[in-house]
């Protein structure tokens, strides 16, 4: 999923990274690589983005990192219920998931994206 290394690439630091991996650093975030560890390689969550209004967007996370802290200038988008972290955010003109919104119909990032 590209939208995955591209939360890691977003990153300005990136926790349990590999030495010299690529980065642009455009996100004041800190990303943690496979947050969900190997036992969970995927799930699915219900994620309230509250910019969206109902329902819910459905959240397909593989092998999943998570957004561990973010910068005064980073808007939240989404956290999962019920757990630490967060998986949708945006910078200005920016936006990262650590879900796979192109796995679903639901194409509200998507269109959230093209009208930053």
């Amino acid at each position: 999923g590209h939208n995955v290394r591209g939360a890691i690439l977003m990153a300005r630091t990136i926790i349990g990274g590999i030495d010299g991996q690529p980065r642009l650093g455009l996100m004041d975030m800190a990303v943690r690589r496979n947050a969900y560890g190997r036992q969970v390689d995927s799930f699915e969550a219900a994620l309230p983005v509250a910019v969206f209004g109902q329902p819910p967007v459905h959240g397909v996370f593989i092998r999943a990192p998570i957004i561990e802290s973010v910068g005064a200038d980073v808007t939240v988008l989404a956290e999962v219920p019920g757990q630490q972290g967060v998986v949708a955010a945006q910078q200005g003109r920016h936006l990262a998931t650590t879900f796979h919104p192109e796995l679903t119909g639901d194409d509200r990032f998507h269109r959230y994206f093209l009208e930053l």
